[in-house]
């Protein structure tokens, strides 16, 4: 069991779903802090409470041992996590049965170059982004795929994003919105001052790299909203497929597109009569 315990609201209502989890399952650890090394721990299922930012920590935390993930949303959006603590009672004995799928789906890895140096690859669920930082000022970045430079993005920030990050940064940079299991990248420049730049997709199967030529002084690297470094000149960072990937638990009744649908309110219709 793991969430996000530094919030009292989370918490408290943690502490209250624990005894219908314990009538169903055997909880193996109750993290409710991310201060466990969850990397060799022997589970069937982590049950994450809290929000999206929630299973990000918890995925951290699994490294690249990942466990089958399925989210209860006791934060505000949650596109991952997309079960109500009220459907819990009727979904463990469904799970414990044995009916449920485990959708798998792409991660990344960053790795920043500093000239002879490989600084420590860093997993990555949602996106990569390098953003401009202060003092403020847009900033030139060359996107080099599979070694060709394609492009130099006048800009505040430049996103490298995988399917399930296309909701998150991404989708707020004006970023497409990619099916979870495709095998992707999306490429979405934040603020660009050419109006033709536009969002790129290509196969997660190549390797991305970002380089500032002329960073300024908080010119800074971003892995899934941590700041990996502040960048230098001549830096590269490359993002690239990782072996491990992300365990989203599907349970009955529940869909991407209904996601989709309820959390980005799709829901309405066009009225003729206006």
């Amino acid at each position: 069991m793991l969430g996000a315990g530094n919030d009292s609201r989370i918490a408290t209502r943690a502490e209250a779903l624990r005894p219908t989890i314990e009538k169903f399952t055997e909880i193996v650890a109750w993290d409710l802090g991310f201060h466990q090394d969850l990397s060799k721990t022997k589970a069937d299922l982590a049950i994450v409470l809290g929000g999206d930012g929630s299973i990000l920590r918890s995925v951290h935390q699994m490294g690249y041992q990942q466990l089958p993930v399925m989210g209860v949303n006791l934060g505000k959006l949650g596109f991952l996590a997309d079960v109500a603590p009220d459907e819990l009672p009727e979904l463990l004995p469904k799970i414990c049965a044995g009916e449920f799928r485990v959708a798998e789906h792409l991660m990344a890895e960053c790795s920043l170059l500093r000239g002879k140096q490989h600084l420590s690859p860093r997993l990555v669920l949602n996106e990569v982004v390098i953003r401009a930082g202060p003092p403020f000022r847009i900033v030139d970045i060359d996107l080099y795929i599979d070694g060709d430079w394609v492009t130099t993005y006048s800009c505040d920030g430049l996103i490298i994003s995988t399917p399930v990050g296309s909701t998150a940064h991404g989708l707020s940079a004006g970023g497409p919105i990619l099916a979870n299991e495709l095998q992707a990248m999306a490429i979405s420049p934040i603020s660009p001052h050419t109006l033709t730049n536009r969002p790129v997709v290509d196969s997660a199967d190549r390797v991305y790299e970002m380089a500032v030529a002329k960073p300024l002084s908080g010119t800074a690297a971003v892995v899934d909203g941590t700041m990996l470094d502040v960048l230098q000149p001549e830096d590269r960072l490359r993002v690239r497929r990782c072996k491990a990937c992300f365990k989203r638990v599907e349970v009955p009744g529940h869909s991407y597109y209904r996601t989709l649908r309820e959390k980005l309110g799709w829901g309405g219709r066009l009225n003729p009569g206006r």
